[in-house]
């Protein structure tokens, strides 16, 4: 059984400790939290121990699902302990500061996990799979559609790096997923429509970009923190053959007609319930992986690569230029 210790009680958190209390090759090692009575609160649901950090860092894995400044720090802490790492998006909003825990995680010989669970999603890896199996011929053109049902706090915009590295940073992740291949230039552009608010504070809630790979291929992303219906998670794979697509996950598949016309259930609420599917399966391959059993993706140089498309989409945005990405 591998002991895994949870960095983290807040929302992400629960969802990681929940998933690792009920994994057959796993165990919870307990729960550390800058919050002391939040990692008691999850620790006493799951049965589980209260740890301090230094504790959390001496099991034999570290799953961090703490706040973003402190992720880097984590990481190169359990790295020196050489333990398997799993950290949540972003390992930090500075790319300088994500290379340098890199160069730690490598010169330490250790293991970074980085959780882009998307990549895991049932769905998503099945469209992977059938447009690796060439069932479209070439891709020519990967349409991503994201929109959240409702804007986060304003306390939450202030610190998340705005709408292009906490939101977007996903699909962009995808459209390197979903390609194999690095895009080259990035065109952006973003407004504030939904709530004033989040322009004051520097950022915007509704968003286009558009990657354009070396070989051509085209990659268009839709972003918006307002979704009336749901949450909106969808792609579409154009290719020289045909087309593939994902459509939104619904509860169940029952219609009603009336004279008033065909009614389905609403899409999932939100991503706790949309992804959760994927995030069972994302800590199935940490724990593999973390054994030795698979393979480390994503990994630091997917959340790097994230990262610099992200900060491309900003200055893109700004200035209303193409921008080439920074090299890793």
């Amino acid at each position: 059984m591998l002991e895994i210790a949870v960095l983290g009680a807040g929302r992400i958190g629960r969802i990681h400790a929940g998933n690792i209390a009920a994994h057959p090759g796993a165990r919870l090692a307990g729960i550390a939290d800058s919050v002391p009575d939040a990692a008691a609160r999850l620790a006493e649901t799951l049965g589980a121990r209260t740890l301090t950090v230094e504790e959390a860092l001496r099991a034999d894995a570290v799953l961090i699902a703490s706040p973003t400044p402190t992720h880097a720090d984590y990481i190169e802490r359990a790295a020196a302990r050489q333990r398997p790492v799993f950290c949540e998006k972003p390992i930090d909003l500075a790319a300088d500061r994500v290379r340098a825990c890199l160069a730690v995680v490598r010169h330490a010989g250790s293991l970074l996990m980085v959780g882009f669970n998307r990549r895991f999603d049932p769905h998503f890896a099945a469209l992977k799979a059938r447009l690796g199996a060439g069932e479209i011929g070439a891709i020519e053109l990967l349409t991503i559609i994201s929109r959240d049902p409702s804007p986060p706090p304003l306390s939450y915009v202030a610190t998340s790096g705005g709408l292009f590295r906490d939101m977007m940073i996903h699909d962009l992740d995808m459209a390197r997923f979903m390609l194999g291949e690095e895009p080259v230039a990035v065109s952006a552009t973003g407004s504030c429509l939904i709530d004033p608010a989040i322009g004051a504070a520097g950022d915007m809630d509704t968003a286009l970009v558009m990657l354009r790979t070396t070989s051509g291929r085209l990659v268009q992303i839709s972003n918006s923190r307002r979704a009336t219906y749901g949450y909106d998670q969808r792609i579409e794979a154009h290719g020289s053959g045909g087309l593939l697509q994902v459509g939104n996950v619904v509860p169940t598949t029952v219609q009603v007609a009336t004279a008033a016309g065909f009614r389905s259930d609403p899409v999932q609420p939100f991503f706790l319930e949309r992804y959760a599917a994927a995030y069972s399966a994302e800590l199935d391959a940490f724990v593999k992986a973390a054994r030795g059993d698979g393979p480390v993706r994503p990994n630091g140089e997917d959340g790097l690569r994230a990262l610099l498309l992200a900060n491309a989409a900003v200055e893109a945005a700004k200035t209303g230029r193409t921008v080439r990405p920074v090299e890793v």
